[in-house]
């Protein structure tokens, strides 16, 4: 029985230090994994930033009306500020005209004269010629009678006027003739050319108002918020003035600095949250999408000042922001858990 006794105690002794043995090796398992996956909390902190736009109108001119505030969400294409057009107006007017009257001498040119406008001229032209015989038997009849007489019946003056009209009625003879030479003939392809070109730069002109109309709109390039607005109506805008800042709603990010000896725990497409302190309990997802390649002395942003003395490296966390609760230069609270670094790796390859 004794015999019986002992040898239980024995077994039941090897039991419990079996026992013991798999408890102490399950327990260093773990705490070698623990150890190798012990995740550590990087805290760092920067400000939000977003995109601006800054519009200024394309021409020199007053402004005439400006339609929206600061603080105002726009969309892409909206009207925002417009020009005094009213000079431009009526400078297209003038070019509308001006090619109207264009057009009308280039398809006169190509189409040459009519045959009733030939005939015309060929009348004048016999008109011309009968008028200079007139003149010339007018001018033989006087300067006989001026000989005949020896200048007692008829001046010299007589004789004088005479001769100038018959060089004048021989004038107009010559200019009648070469009017219907050039009718038969046609326009020249020279002078068709020319009057094409004419046309063409009152059209170039006529398109260059129309832009300029245009251009007298300023309008949104983006959906975004009007941030600042810097001129009113009856300033003097110009491409050089700027009129609006509009701020990018589309894009946000943090820009925080950090440590040398912290960038081995983290890597771009690795997800952090952003605390800002006005939703201090709602982290905001972000992820690190920028990690500069190259120190920098401490921007005089950073707010820790035992890193004030640091060579930092600049890194950039964009965040989803769909409740649009983000203010551009709003301090914000990074907080990086490294744990997720191997995962975040696997995911980007």
């Amino acid at each position: 029985m004794n015999k019986e006794n002992t040898f239980s105690a024995i077994k039941n002794k090897k039991n419990w230090l079996f026992v013991i043995v798999i408890s102490a090796i399950i327990f260093c398992g773990w705490f070698i994994y623990s150890k190798q996956n012990k995740s550590e909390e990087i805290i760092l902190y920067g400000n939000v930033d977003i995109r601006q736009v800054s519009l200024a109108f394309n021409a020199n001119e007053r402004i005439d009306q400006i339609y929206v505030e600061e603080g105002d969400i726009v969309k892409k294409g909206q009207l925002l500020a417009s020009l005094d057009t009213e000079n431009i107006k009526l400078q297209i007017e003038k070019n509308k005209s001006q090619i109207e009257a264009q057009e009308s001498i280039v398809s006169r040119l190509k189409n040459g004269s009519r045959p009733q406008e030939k005939s015309q001229m060929l009348a004048k032209v016999n008109a011309a010629k009968a008028e200079a015989q007139n003149a010339k038997i007018q001018l033989q009849r006087i300067e006989n009678a001026y000989n005949d007489s020896d200048g007692r019946s008829v001046s010299k003056q007589e004789i004088d006027n005479a001769r100038s009209n018959f060089k004048v009625t021989s004038a107009r003879v010559k200019e009648t003739s070469e009017s219907y030479r050039l009718a038969v003939l046609g326009p020249r392809k020279e002078e068709i050319t020319e009057a094409e070109a004419r046309l063409k730069a009152e059209k170039a002109e006529l398109a260059i108002q129309e832009y300029l109309l245009e251009q007298a709109q300023l309008k949104s390039p983006i959906d975004g918020v009007i941030r600042s607005r810097l001129q009113e109506p009856g300033d003097m805008a110009s491409p050089q003035q700027i009129t609006f800042l509009l701020a990018v709603n589309d894009k946000k990010w943090v820009r925080a600095y950090i440590q040398e000896k912290q960038l081995g725990y983290i890597n771009e497409g690795m997800e952090v949250s952003v605390y800002i302190d006005s939703y201090s309990d709602k982290p905001i997802k972000g992820q690190i999408g920028y990690i500069s390649s190259v120190a920098e002395f401490t921007p005089k942003t950073v707010q820790t000042a035992e890193l004030r003395t640091s060579l930092l490296y600049e890194i950039r966390v964009y965040v989803k922001d769909s409740e649009d609760i983000l203010r551009m230069g709003m301090p914000a609270t990074i907080k990086i858990n490294s744990y997720n670094t191997a995962d975040s790796k696997e995911k980007n390859l």
